[in-house]
Order: structure tokens, then sequence, then C-alpha cells
């Protein structure tokens, strides 16, 4: 039973996150540090930041506050102390003790309530991310606390979480019951789904390959490869030889770079790709779809399809005018959360 009227008088008391086991791949994450890219530091951070930004905001945090990234599942976390709490992304089977919590709701846990992640539920769905009132408190990095598995900093000590590990949680805001309820409405997230069409702006390497490489691309059905992490997915089901031979000088790459190396794999770097690169570009993910992409798992199945530099901006546009928008709150909102935690 939840202690509401604790939590209300005391919104700002000490409260920690226990990890009781840990999933593959569960890090500390923000929405990364892109001015280090200049030094040769990855930004990190979420995959999926739409759905970290959008529950950070259903609890009352900044955007870029530090949450927690789950992959897949077979984690385990405790509450210490009365927390409010939402969780946006894929749905992962999430229920906080014995009962289901509703996704992108922010909802009201009690000191002691433990999270309990099955895994992927539906077709689609690879991870999950935990917003805490206050956020996850663990020291600033250059400018963020997204965890950089490849340079082991950031997060906890620069590495994946794992069973013992407790997380400081920063000041909650004052006034929790206004907060608790409120949900993120279904036509404000990215359209999330198996098998999902990502739009790429082609280039800037396509003289390197074959005349009709983006319809060959954009014809294929690829599938992510089990070589693929955080760094990014080698993308399965199409071979794109060069046409000539390519010796390039590196140059900078970004979150959503589809480099081809010599054996003709096609890859999509991701949050923790490196910051350069010296293999040919056929294309860049638009920024709006990086979450569709993030909720992929080795052997999901997507498409490619070309689209221009405005129609990217608009799509962004969009998606920005969506998260500026306020949750969606009511009394039936707030007294469903209650009655479901």
């Amino acid at each position: 039973m939840i202690n509401l009227q604790s939590a209300i008088r005391n919104p700002q008391s000490t409260i920690s996150i226990e990890v009781l086991a840990a999933g593959p791949l569960m890090t500390v994450q923000d929405l990364g540090r892109p001015g280090a890219r200049r030094y040769g530091v990855s930004p990190s951070g979420a995959l999926d930041a739409f759905a970290l930004a959008a529950a950070n905001r259903l609890v009352g945090n900044p955007p870029a506050a530090a949450g927690i990234e789950i992959t897949v599942g077979g984690a385990a976390l405790r509450l210490r102390g009365p927390a409010m709490i939402a969780v946006a992304g894929g749905d992962l089977g999430i229920r906080l003790d014995d009962r289901p919590i509703p996704l992108w709701t922010a909802i009201l846990a009690d000191a002691g309530a433990t999270l309990h992640v099955a895994g992927r539920r539906s077709a689609w769905g690879a991870r999950a991310y935990l917003a805490i009132a206050g956020g996850v408190d663990v020291p600033i990095v250059l400018g963020s606390r997204a965890t950089d598995l490849a340079g082991r900093f950031g997060g906890l000590d620069g590495r994946t979480l794992r069973a013992g590990d407790v997380l400081p949680v920063g000041t909650a805001p004052g006034q929790l019951v206004p907060i608790v309820g409120q949900h993120w409405s279904e036509s404000a997230r990215p359209a999330y789904a198996a098998d999902p069409i990502l739009r790429i702006i082609p280039g800037p390497h396509r003289e390197y390959f074959a005349l009709d490489v983006l319809a060959a691309l954009t014809a294929a059905h690829l599938r992510v490869s089990a070589i693929s992490n955080r760094m990014g997915y080698r993308l399965e089901g199409l071979h794109l030889p060069y046409a000539r031979p390519c010796s390039l000088p590196s140059f900078g790459v970004v979150f959503g770079s589809i480099q081809v190396p010599p054996d003709g794999t096609p890859i999509l770097l991701m949050a923790d790709a490196q910051t350069t690169g010296g293999y040919p570009v056929i294309g860049t993910l638009i920024s709006a779809d990086q979450p569709l992409a993030a909720q992929l798992l080795p052997g999901d199945s997507l498409r490619l399809t070309a689209t221009t530099l405005s129609e990217a901006y608009v799509a962004l546009r969009t998606q920005a005018a969506a998260l500026a928008r306020s949750p969606e709150s009511s009394e039936g909102d707030l007294l469903a959360a209650l009655a479901g935690a």
C-alpha cells in the first residue's frame, strides 16, 4: 500500500535505488554529452532519447535528468524510499511488486517496492527507461551522467549495472500529487512498430557504390545482426560492394550514420559510436527515427526509405512539439495510477 501522505509530507527525503538483479546492458543514461565530440568523446546517452525525456517530464524532472536504461529484461530494482516514477519506451512487462504498472504514466511507489522486468511482451520493444523524481544522482563527467561503456566513465563507474549496486537519487519536486497519474498520450509518442520503416538521407559517398545502390538499399528487408550493441547495428540481408577502390581519410560520423566496411555489410551507428571513421557512408538515419531504431533487438527486421533534409527537419520539429506538450492528467488517471501501484 502506498504511503501517499508520508510521501507528500517528505517529498525531499533521501531515496536510492538498489539493484537486485541486472539484465543485459542496464546502464545509467541521460541525453548524453554532444559537446564532447570535438574532443573525440562519444556523446553516449539514451538510445531512445524521446522515451527518457518523456519519462522525466512525467515525474517533474528536466528532460535531460539521468534515468536507467533497461534492455530486454531480467532486472529487479528496489526503491529505498517512497518515490514518484515513470517508465517509458518498450513494453518489457514491468511490475511493481505483484502488479503491472502502466507505461508512460507517473505513479507513486512506496518505500521498499520492487520493480520486476520480465522481458519483451510484443513483436517490438527492446528498451524501457525508468525515470525517478529527482533523477539518478551519479557524478557528472564531461557535462553528463551518461555511461560511456567504451571509455569506462560516466554513469556508475563507467560500467553496466549489477546486483548490489545502489544508485542515489537527487532532490524530488516539492509537489507530488498534481503530477501523479499524468500520462503521455499515445498520439504524442514515436510510432513504434515491428519491422519499422526508417527514413534516411542518402549520401554522402554514393559515388563509391553501384548506380542502383539506393534502390537496392531501400528495397531490402534488413535484419539486425547478433553482432550489434550500443555502438552500432550490423544489418544483414544486403551486400553493398564498392564499385571502385575506396580509401577515405577519417571524417566525422554521428548517431545514425550508415557505414559500409569492405565486407559490404551496412552498419547503423548508434549512441555509443566512435566520433570519426573512414568507411564510406551510404546514408544517415534522421534524428526523428532514432527512437524507432532504439527499440530493435538482434534478429528484428527493418526497412529503409529515402527522404530529404527538409522532410527530416519537419519530422524533428513535429517530434519536438510532441515532447513539448504537457502530459495529460485527470482525477481518474490519478486514482488508477495509485490503485495500479
